[in-house]
């Protein structure tokens, strides 16, 4: 799958946002080594804690599903339908995409590929508490 597909599947998963609270949509699209894909939307709640970005949920679908291995994740989001500006995950999302992703993950955005340790150069891993 070319990214710039990826990435035209994560705006098409912000249409289904539930972001009543900000008016901001974000939508990703999580490509598996497997070839399967995995999209997210954010989901808002009035107690804003509760609040799950698309990044999160996408890899909580895939894991649910037994999968844990990972390409890419490419994300989109606006407040106002113009999905040119790069959106970047935030560091939950890119904590939680640590998990299961190398340095060399990509991270598809409007503006083209980056690769995961752009992002978090210094993640919390495994080793750290052992």
């Amino acid at each position: 799958m070319k990214y710039s597909e990826l990435f035209q599947l994560a705006v098409k998963a912000a249409g289904n946002s539930y972001s009543k609270y900000s008016g901001f949509s974000v939508g990703a699209a999580l490509l598996a080594e497997s070839g399967e894909i995995f999209t997210g939307c954010n989901i808002e709640n009035a107690s804003y804690s509760l609040t799950n970005c698309a990044e999160r949920t996408a890899i909580f679908k895939a894991v649910s599903e037994g999968i844990t291995e990972f390409k890419a994740i490419a994300v989109a989001g606006s407040a106002d339908g113009d999905f040119s500006r790069p959106c970047t995950p935030c560091g939950a999302c890119l904590q939680v995409l640590s998990e299961f992703c190398s340095d060399d993950f990509a991270v598809v955005l409007s503006d083209g590929v980056h690769s995961f340790s752009e992002f978090l150069p210094k993640r919390f891993t495994e080793d750290k508490i052992k």
